[in-house]
């Protein structure tokens, strides 16, 4: 037989909220890290701030409208990080970057300009080594995705060779054969020829010699534009397309990898490429991405040309190897995109490619078979959080300047714990004044409210652990400050049962009787208050910049967890109070005027105004 309307099987919901907590804490202590601390914001532990100082191609000084939308795209890349808490802000020509913790390579990473090319490795990878020993591995493929294979001692996509590397030869590149170690820089778009019939007033200034045996051993000129210009003169000449495999190899061996890359984000995708890895540990030489304009290349000629960028990218999301090697991204290219890949890898079967990001080589596997569908991955056994750098970078788009970081620093948190004292301390007075007055009003049904507040906190700091791993959702002074506004929201929830029971048992109903009507008629003022808190705490977070949006975020999110308290905690508890004849004695339960108030409705006029005055 159903139960009346109101009344509840107690054990049932107190149950329920049992397995709710042990669910939660088993998540908080069996998965992730193992750390059952929320994550704290800058301002409460301190941060690594991190100054990226910005480079415009060609050394030019970098415009507001570039450093603006830099900025905005940086912040978009945080955001989709999660709610993480850092700060991105501009000082003069350099953003500072300051993200919560000792991550200063986090930071780093959101400065990516993420130039992203694909280009057809037209010289074998060698180890950056004066000395490097002979070796030979087997690369890793490319089919409809990027199949990483075991090479020893070295990842797959930075050891793949199909040529043996030949021993430095202690000279240039032979691509400068029959010149001495200086030369001048190849003519381009940028540069206009010289008009021999011009007067000699009016001829445009001769480029200067570049020293490329110093060049290929990492020195660079210290004027930045200069030092970019002698970076593309012995790097992207384009001799190096039309080199034989061993010549090849012999500016391979010559070449160093500079520790400062001067040609980071500044390359032009005409121009082959002479680079490194990310880890400057091997050596490439690249075909152009795109061909010539003078109409000797073919439209559909993509023997040499991928014709491929990051703009061609649609999408990129980082997954787990299938092959269990790791990590890898997932990159979908869009409709024109996936026609020139699937171009370019028809007509490079069983060569390599390599994926280049800001210059430096990411990946290099082999094509195994044509890609068509504009589906492929990168691997090369990523770790999760690099496969997760590199979609993020290549999902927010690339920034329109080049960036380096040029300091790192830790910022202290004592501004912060002293405000988190300061907050704690009146957080912990309101407890205790709220507790207090429960005590002293309510009695029995005011200790029912401080257990319930007691379960609430216990179920907030699990979400609040859980939310902190799995979408970095940082704690800060504003956060708390939602959370000390709740304790007034929880608490008016208690409020209004109690007072709704004591209106039930005025009208002379027993203790029993009372609660189920009093749970009926409260619980829709409870539910629409709360509502209404939630939807202002929504509408905040929505509007709100900054850390308002944490205050918005704790506030709504405190809300919520108030009704399982009220609905699995509170009243159950209340239930089980009303059918025990001790608990429900009236000078226990608190309960004692609200029965007077009773007695004194039904007596005689005269003794009704007797005992109103006694009250």
């Amino acid at each position: 037989m159903a139960p009346p309307a109101g009344q509840i099987r107690p054990a049932k919901y107190l149950g329920a909220f049992v397995l709710i907590v042990v669910a939660l804490y088993s998540l908080v202590f069996f998965t992730g890290n193992g750390k059952a601390t929320p994550k704290l914001g800058i301002d409460l532990q301190g941060g690594t701030r991190v100054t990226l100082t910005a480079r415009a191609p060609d050394g030019k000084t970098p415009s507001e409208e570039s450093l603006n939308q830099a900025r905005t795209l940086i912040e978009t890349r945080v955001n989709g990080l999660g709610v993480a808490g850092p700060e991105v802000i501009r000082d003069g020509t350099n953003l500072v970057i300051t993200v919560p913790g000792s991550d200063s390579e986090g930071a780093k990473r959101l400065g990516q300009t993420a130039k992203l090319n694909f280009r057809k490795v037209i010289g074998s990878p060698v180890p950056n080594a004066p000395e490097p020993e002979p070796t030979q591995s087997a690369p890793p493929s490319t089919s409809g995705s990027a199949a990483p294979t075991e090479s020893a001692g070295k990842e797959p996509t930075e050891t793949a060779n199909s040529v043996a590397p030949t021993t430095a030869q202690g000279r240039p590149a032979p691509a400068f054969e029959g010149q001495p170690t200086t030369t001048t820089p190849p003519a381009d778009a940028t540069t206009p020829p010289a008009d021999p019939n011009a007067p000699a007033g009016e001829q445009p200034p001769a480029e200067s010699q570049v020293d490329c045996r110093a060049v290929f051993q990492g020195q660079y000129s210290d004027d930045p534009t200069r030092a970019i210009e002698e970076s593309r003169t012995c790097r992207q000449d384009p001799q190096l397309t039309t080199l034989d495999a061993q010549t090849v190899s012999q500016a391979l061996a010559a070449f160093t990898c500079p520790t400062v890359d001067p040609l980071i984000g500044n390359d032009d995708p005409a121009l082959p490429l002479l680079t490194c890895d990310q880890d400057r540990t091997e050596k490439y030489v690249l075909a152009p991405v795109t061909p010539p304009t003078d109409g000797s290349v073919k439209d559909d000629d993509f023997t040499l040309y991928s014709r491929l960028s990051g703009e061609d990218v649609d999408n990129a999301v980082s997954g787990t190897d299938p092959q269990g090697a790791g990590f890898v991204v997932d990159l979908t290219f869009k409709g024109e995109g996936g026609e020139k890949w699937g171009k370019f890898t028809s007509a490079n079967v069983s060569q390599q490619v390599a994926v280049v990001l800001d210059t430096q080589v990411v990946s290099a596997p082999n094509i195994n078979e044509p890609i068509l569908g504009g589906s492929t991955q990168i691997s090369g056994k990523f770790s999760q959080a690099e496969a997760n750098s590199l979609a993020n970078v290549l999902k927010y788009g690339s920034l329109p300047l080049s960036f380096e970081a040029s300091e790192a620093e830790t910022v202290s948190a004592t501004l912060g714990l002293a405000s988190l004292e300061a907050g704690l301390i009146a957080g912990g007075i309101g407890l205790a004044l709220v507790f207090v007055y429960c005590l002293f009003y309510y009695r029995l049904l005011g200790v029912l409210t401080i257990l319930s507040l007691a379960l609430s906190g216990v179920v907030v700091y699990a979400v609040l652990v859980l939310l902190g791993r799995w979408i970095g959702f940082t704690l800060d002074l504003a956060g708390i400050a939602g959370f000390i506004v709740s304790i007034g929201i929880t608490a008016d929830s208690f409020v209004v049962f109690f007072e709704r029971l004591k209106d039930e048992m005025r009208e002379g109903r027993s203790f029993r009787s009372a609660v189920p009507r009093a749970w009926v008629r409260s619980r829709r003022t409870i539910l629409s208050a709360d509502m209404v808190s939630f939807l202002a705490a929504a509408i905040l977070y929505v509007l709100a910049v900054g850390q308002v949006k944490g205050f918005a975020f704790t506030l709504g999110m405190s809300t919520v967890l108030d009704l399982v308290v009220v609905f699995l905690v509170t009243h159950p508890l209340v239930s089980m109070i009303s059918k025990s004849k001790r608990l429900s004695n009236p000078k226990l339960s608190g309960l004692g005027g609200a029965v007077q108030a009773a007695v004194d409705d039904r007596a005689p006029s005269g003794a009704k105004s007797t005992a109103v005055k006694e009250v």
